[in-house]
């Protein structure tokens, strides 16, 4: 049984309809991906399936006792509190009230607290809310969440991951996901890959990110000029029968047309047409005329061209043992490179891992704690920038564009700067809006015709294709291909990575820096290769003058031995007791006690959990 119908669903938001008799089902264990251009009407569509907006026409239909849950594309910036709490809150009153129950655990000194929580503890007997307590403790466990973090200083992809916990927490049987993988980074995608695919309910995804696409997708659903068309099997089967529909679809409009022009010549005939006038011939024509003026063009493609500087000099770059450090934490250390003109260098790392700053200190823009760095000559730098602070909030994308300019000159041809925006899918209407108006994707397409209207040899690009549906992006690929100059590159979109570099600089941590030759799927297969080996084959080692003695092995002492041997009953014993002290505690009745035998059950749990965790640290030190 299906567990979402659509219905001859119609939606609009002024202007043609963005959604115009839609029909489709959704069936559990489907993964499907919701594809189109930007605007198109998709994270529309996913707010309709989650009922959050109601339909002009037609109708959503749930089916009894399915729960929907939605991922949204943005992080809510009024969302605050602890992980807890944020994960709660997706269960109204009852997480309200789980939420202070958890505060109060952790303020326990004085008898007013422990009435508080004695208080918290009778309501969510009342409601029973203790299943939920468990649910939201086991979907933080499996997310490998920190509970009592708070959600404002988290890094941009656990924000998203505590907002999916918050959607898992409804355990729903239907998962909307919008853009999630925006702002992870790759090893946070592999992980979303990974648990979308041991999902057991119906996921419905919308993406840019086509390796992601790829891994996930049982069936693709386009929207185009307010249709939907649903294709079974993956993402290059889609691709395939798209283009043989498209093609299809030209014949038949170039057909339509020809005869529409014939029709037209026909009825300006003058005294003859008159004379031999067919009346239903005229109806058929003004049927045909009514039907031209209804159809609706394909949205064109973004038309870019990237404005080209005078040649740098040979050496665009040249780093020299790179030492970098923040508040004692060293994010780069003993990094050396040569980056020369024409080199497309990729910037691969965990978020927070010193991406951006290890682009700064390679332009100049920070003081590294020690190495020297040489920028070359004849540099003219764009740099397209992840957060857009170089788009003002207070103008126009016109005034962002041009500053104040009518014309805007690229390779030495003036062109308007309205028919400039047009190449970047602009309307003039649009164009002349204030950006707080424009969604993610057109911003990100305002960024780039910012950025490409400027000449530059050196072209700096951090997580440009966030945003960008993928016919955009595709030709970003195919012009950064063609460009004359440098780029340095930050992305976490792994297509868009082995499509474009030639070589990338990878964060391993602890400060090092690892460079290789070619794009993710490369990097994946040096990685493999342990580092001392790798670095055995590059680099010639001297014939040793004698066999080296290799160094015995640390015998344990005899003490240590019989710890070892004791610690396997000990670690059992104490698994048993925190088994039995959890059973004890997940009772009904555990809260009818007094709120002194509560506080000590907590804290014996506490003792017990730490002896534990000591005991098979120190046997992992013994092993």
């Amino acid at each position: 049984m299906s567990l979402i119908d659509v219905r001859k669903l119609d939606y609009s938001v002024g202007g043609p309809l963005l959604l115009e008799k839609v029909e489709f089902s959704l069936d559990p264990g489907e993964r499907v991906c919701v594809v189109g251009r930007n605007g198109a009407g998709k994270s529309t569509l996913l707010k309709l399936l989650a009922g959050e907006i109601r339909p002009d026409d037609g109708e959503v239909r749930v089916s009894p006792g399915v729960v929907v849950a939605r991922l949204a594309q943005e992080v809510p910036q009024d969302t605050t509190g602890t992980v807890f709490d944020v994960v709660a809150s997706a269960l109204g009153e009852i997480g309200a009230l789980l939420g202070e129950y958890h505060h109060c655990t952790h303020s326990l000194e004085d008898e007013a607290g422990m009435r508080a929580m004695a208080a918290v503890q009778a309501r969510i007997d009342a409601l029973q809310g203790w299943d939920l307590d468990r649910r939201v403790t086991r979907v933080l466990s499996r997310l490998e969440l920190p509970e009592d973090a708070g959600f404002d200083v988290l890094s941009g992809g656990m924000k998203r991951r505590v907002l999916l916990a918050r959607a898992l927490v409804l355990d729903p049987q239907v998962l909307l996901l919008d853009e999630p993988t925006n702002h992870l980074d790759i090893d946070a995608i592999a992980w979303l890959e990974e648990f979308i695919r041991s999902f057991e309910g119906c996921v419905v995804f919308i993406t840019h990110d086509r390796r992601f696409l790829r891994a996930l997708a049982t069936r693709i659903i386009e929207i185009d000029r307010g249709a939907l068309t649903s294709w079974p099997g993956d993402y290059d089967n889609y691709l395939r029968r798209r283009e043989e529909r498209l093609h299809a679809e030209a014949q038949a409009t170039a057909l339509f047309d020809k005869k529409l022009a014939q029709e037209e010549v026909w009825i300006r005939q003058g005294i003859k047409a008159r004379r031999t006038r067919d009346e239903g011939r005229v109806r058929r024509l003004e049927s045909m005329r009514r039907e031209r003026s209804e159809r609706r063009a394909q949205t064109g493609n973004v038309r870019m061209q990237l404005g080209s500087a005078s040649a740098s000099g040979r050496k665009v770059i040249e780093a020299r043992n790179l030492e970098y450090a923040v508040a004692g934490r060293t994010l780069i250390r003993g990094f050396s490179t040569t980056i020369l003109r024409g080199d497309r260098v990729g910037l691969i790392g965990p978020n927070g891992s010193g991406k951006t700053t290890l682009l700064r200190l390679l332009l100049g823009q920070l003081q590294a704690d020690s190495g020297t760095l040489e920028i070359g000559t004849r540099l003219e730098i764009a740099y397209f920038d992840q957060h857009r602070v170089q788009l003002r909030e207070d103008l126009s994308a016109l005034d962002n564009v041009a500053d104040g300019r009518e014309f805007i000159e690229i390779n030495g041809a003036r062109k308007h700067a309205i028919g400039y925006l047009q190449d970047f899918l602009f309307t003039p209407d649009r164009a002349r809006a204030p950006i707080s108006a424009l969604s993610g994707g057109e911003r990100n397409r305002l960024l780039l015709a910012r950025l490409f209207a400027k000449p530059s040899n050196l072209l700096v690009m951090d997580e440009p294709t966030n945003d960008l549906d993928v016919e955009t992006l595709e030709l970003l690929e195919e012009m950064l291909g063609e460009y004359a100059g440098t780029l340095i590159l930050v992305s976490h979109d792994r297509e868009f990575l082995d499509n474009v570099v030639t070589s990338t600089l990878v964060l391993e941590g602890e400060g090092r820096v690892g460079e290789y030759v070619g794009g993710y799927s490369d990097w994946l297969r040096q990685r493999s290769v342990p580092v001392a080996v790798r670095d055995r084959e590059e680099t010639p080692q001297p014939q040793p003058q004698a066999m080296q003695a290799t160094p015995a092995k640390r015998r344990l002492s005899y003490k240590d031995a019989r710890e070892l041997e004791q610690l396997p009953a000990r670690i059992e014993s104490l698994e048993a007791r925190m088994a039995e002290l959890t059973r004890a505690m997940n009772d009904a009745s555990f809260f009818r006690q007094g709120a002194d035998e509560i506080v000590a059950a907590n804290r014996t749990m506490a003792s017990t959990q730490a002896d534990l965790d000591a005991a098979y640290a120190r046997w992992q030190e013994l092993e």
